[in-house]
């Protein structure tokens, strides 16, 4: 059973998580913390011990909602080359889906921690490489069984493919125009569909 304590923890995390998405670690102030919880200082510091604890938490949840996400999607496809498909197809619509909470945390994350904040960097990097992961376990997984070709490897295509993706995500945030994501996701598809099989 969740405790007090684990619920006031979590509701922080949750009721801050878009703040920092949106205000990147450093412009996010405890004044907007307790503004937006509702709790003191007190309140906050008695979960977290700073705000470096805190980021790291929220971006986890963040990390937590995309990549369960991606999950679902790919649970749609009954072989890998459908759940390599679905996983792209996801962010077909990943502009309208991050905008409600201020944009792509990994582009927003990265970019905030890099020569800031050592820590949420790597928790950053961890996400990134379990993406890439999923893409690469279904490329072999399709190699192993004989729906992908044995040219195609993994590691090289899932970098390239997350590398696409994730400039398109950050020209359509910049630009505010979801096109380049949905673009990308076209190109992605058509390079599986001719050269993967």
């Amino acid at each position: 059973m969740t405790t007090k304590a684990e619920k006031t923890t979590q509701f922080i995390i949750k009721t801050v998580a878009p703040i920092f998405n949106k205000k990147g670690y450093s412009a996010t102030s405890l004044s907007d913390i307790t503004k937006a919880t509702g709790l003191t200082k007190g309140a906050i510091y008695g979960n977290f011990k700073n705000k470096e604890e805190l980021a790291l938490h929220v971006f986890e949840y963040n990390s937590n909602v995309i990549t369960s996400r991606i999950e679902q999607y790919m649970d749609k496809g009954s072989t890998p080359l459908e759940r390599l498909l679905y996983l792209v197809r996801f962010y077909k619509n990943y502009y309208d889906f991050t905008s409600n909470f201020g944009g792509c945390p990994i582009v927003n994350t990265g970019v905030d921690a890099y020569n800031m904040f050592p820590e949420l960097l790597v928790k950053v990097q961890e996400t990134i490489h379990k993406i890439e992961g999923y893409m690469s376990a279904e490329i072999e997984e399709g190699k192993r069984i004989g729906e992908i070709r044995n040219t195609i490897n993994g590691d090289v295509y899932s970098k390239r493919f997350f590398s696409l993706i994730n400039g398109a995500i950050f020209m359509s945030q910049t630009t505010h125009n979801k096109s380049y994501t949905t673009d990308c996701v076209n190109v992605i598809i058509d390079t599986i569909n001719q050269r993967f099989k």
